[in-house]
């Protein structure tokens, strides 16, 4: 990751150079004015930047290690007054670079900086300073500018100091740019903290290795490992590998040959993950994880996979285009090794295509370049083995002999793909409020699906394609004691155990046909109209008006929870945090939460529906879903799930920015955020 992000530095200090070639003066495209606003003994030091259309600067305070140059607005020091806390800036558009990998913190259109002082001295007196910015539009970044600028300050009447101590000034989120009048202070608030201040080293770690394409890599290496050790292709590795070695004329030939053929393997893949991702696009995907059609045709999908996988029946492609590739691999060269890959990948699709099928679903729940990213990793764990014995043909030796136990595998995947269908109808039956299958129903299905699966490991049950058992190996034991212990890991759940290893699978423990637990009906929370209980007796306002008016009531801040009822982090979020001893008090009793559900299906009434411009189409908002989707999307410029903000009773933000599961999904990083929250909101 360091190395990409140098790599990407490097680009862009060559853009930068051809842009300097070019002479286009950055004040050609932002132009900046300084004033002061004045009471008495305290100021403020104003920097009105002016950006053109489609420019944009990168604002003053960003996260650390980041790519971007912020924009800076800094006052010499003096005897003659004294700086009051930071720069402050107006709330920046928040843009996620996919090549980076990061957010970008953006202004455009007609902004102000603001840095407040007290003034020290009862004469005038000339404050200078520097500013420096960088200006970028969607195709190129323009050299850093810096430079230099003064302004005039009247002394003040130090005696009457105290009676102006209260002054505040705020900043407008949004200017029209057309306006050359004074600046409207309407609203707000200071930067959010950055991020990296608000964790531990060890936060920031996990922030690296919770990101979302890393998981899909990891576990598509790992699945391509598990499609490796099938009847379809374990076999064909001393075959592939004798092959090459005995063809070539040289061992470095033999080598250089396998390794093409893995790399052909990848070729192929990927370019199935970037079809896919150029089919439905990077964002459609993501949309499809809450789409109960697709769900649901997920779930038929990989009952069938499972099926195939126990033994009723094998999925094959079509004999002609396997005879096609395979006449093709006779060709020689590049070509001809190239469609022996080919051919290895239809003829394993068998074992492998439900594999694969499995992982581009889970892909879409990811979107972006989740296909591409998955397929890569999937193929890069196929294709090492051939390379590798092909440089150490030794080492095939040391290889188990193909038998029986490559269809136990082919079994075991079956299994746990039968366990994971039910996720997905669950997510359709939990956006539909169907209540068909309910935590207990869920977790029973899983206890028999894996039940089943470690009496096939010790042996009570056999299928089709099984060979004789003669004994069972040390690590069919071990495996199969674990799947034991998991089973017995799972009962207490139909009682209302929490099952954290789980937590975010089985539906949340409301979604219950006893949501307290098994013989405890009673709630410790007082009813409210307009609530329901999410966790843990916690109670939510379900709409931001009605959370916004009982918080005016009742004197409380209002945690805003953007959610969704197939949000698998959400659900983690909740039954890992929310319910723990320090943010369950602060939960209960400290803030009013409003809890939005961005994929509720239920229709809006008709007098509440309405029109949105969308990426330039006209979008007609119809359910309660789509009303919350489009709020957050349009209000925070933010459209993943969970988000949390803290708002005053007057619905703005208090000034400690926004938490989510990727970098508050402990105990101690959310209470931290909530309790910084709860400071300012008291301020």
């Amino acid at each position: 990751m360091r190395a990409l992000k140098n790599a990407l530095i490097i680009l862009s200090l060559f853009f930068t150079y051809q842009s300097s070639i070019a002479q286009i003066d950055p004040l050609e495209k932002v132009s900046w004015e300084f004033s002061v606003e004045q009471t008495n003994c305290e100021a403020y030091i104003i920097g009105k930047a002016t950006i053109v259309d489609k420019w944009h600067i990168y604002a003053a305070h960003l996260p650390e290690g980041g790519f971007a140059l912020p924009t800076v607005m800094e006052l010499e020091k003096s005897d003659k007054y004294e700086i009051i806390g930071k720069l402050l800036e107006p709330k920046p558009e928040k843009v996620h670079d996919e090549i980076l990998n990061e957010d970008l913190y953006l202004h455009s259109g007609t902004i102000a900086f603001k840095q407040k002082i007290k003034i020290l001295s009862n004469k005038k007196f000339k404050i200078k300073g520097t500013y420096s910015f960088q200006t970028c539009d969607d195709i190129q970044c323009l050299p850093p500018y810096d430079d230099v600028f003064e302004v005039k300050v009247k002394g003040c009447k130090l005696d009457e100091e105290s009676n102006n101590s209260e002054m505040s000034f705020v900043l407008n989120e949004t200017v029209n740019t057309d306006s050359t009048e004074k600046i409207e202070e309407q609203a707000t608030i200071e930067f959010p903290k950055n991020k990296t201040e608000q964790t531990t080293t060890k936060k920031s770690e996990d922030k690296l290795t919770d990101k979302s394409l890393l998981t899909i890599f990891f576990l598509a290496f790992l699945s391509g490992f598990a499609a490796l050790l099938t009847p379809c292709v374990f076999p064909m590795i001393p075959m592939t590998v004798s092959f090459f070695t005995k063809q070539s004329k040289t061992r470095a030939a033999g080598i250089r040959n396998a390794v093409i053929y893995g790399l052909s393997i990848i070729i192929i893949y990927v370019l199935l993950g970037t079809i896919i991702t150029a089919i439905f696009g990077s964002d459609a995907l993501n949309a499809l994880s809450t789409n109960v059609y697709f769900n649901i045709f997920f779930f038929l999908l990989l009952i069938i996979f499972a099926i195939s996988f126990l033994g009723a029946f094998e999925i094959v492609l079509p004999s002609s285009w396997v005879n096609k590739a395979d006449s093709a691999s006779n060709r020689g060269g590049l070509i001809g090794i190239f469609f022996m890959a080919f051919t290895l990948a239809l003829v394993s699709f068998s074992c492998t295509g439900p594999i694969v099928g499995t992982l581009l679903v889970q892909s879409a729940s990811i979107g972006g370049m989740a296909p591409f990213v998955g397929m890569f990793g999937f193929s890069l764990a196929l294709a090492l083995p051939f390379g590798l014995f092909a440089a150490f043909p030794g080492w095939m030796n040391s290889l188990p002999k193909s038998g029986g136990w490559l269809n136990t595998v082919k079994v075991v995947l079956g299994f746990l793909e039968l366990a994971l269908a039910f996720k997905f109808l669950s997510n359709a039956d939990l956006v539909m409020d169907w209540h068909l299958l309910e935590r207990e129903v869920f977790l029973a299905i899983w206890i028999g699906v894996f039940g089943v699966l470690a009496m096939y490991l010790f042996g009570f049950i056999k299928l089709p394609h099984d060979s004789p058992i003669q004994h069972l190996s040390v690590g069919r034991t071990l495996f199969g004691t674990l799947v034991v212990i998991f089973v017995i890991y799972l009962i207490p759940g139909l009682w209302g155990a929490p099952l954290k290893l789980i937590s975010g699978f089985p539906p949340p423990m409301e979604y219950s046909e006893s949501p307290r637990g098994f013989g405890n009906t009673a709630s410790t929370v007082d009813y409210i109209e307009g609530t329901k209980i999410v966790t843990k007796d916690i109670s939510a306002f379900l709409d931001i008006e009605d959370g916004l008016a009982y918080a005016k009531k009742v004197g409380k801040p209002v945690l805003l929870d953007f959610t969704g009822k197939a949000c698998v982090n959400c659900r983690r979020m909740e039954e890992r945090v929310w319910g723990e001893p320090g943010v369950i008090e602060i939960l209960k009793n400290d803030v009013v939460l409003v809890s939005l559900y961005v994929d509720d299906k239920r229709d809006l009434p008709e007098d509440e529906q309405f029109e949105v411009e969308e990426n330039g189409k006209t979008v007609k908002i119809t359910t309660i879903g789509k009303k919350w989707s489009h709020y957050q999307s349009s209000k925070y410029k933010v459209n993943t799930q969970p988000y949390y903000l803290i708002l005053d009773e007057n619905g703005n933000e208090v000034g400690n920015g926004s938490a989510d599961y990727e970098n508050h999904g402990n105990v101690d990083a959310f209470k931290e955020w909530l309790e910084e929250g709860l400071k300012l909101y008291g301020e």
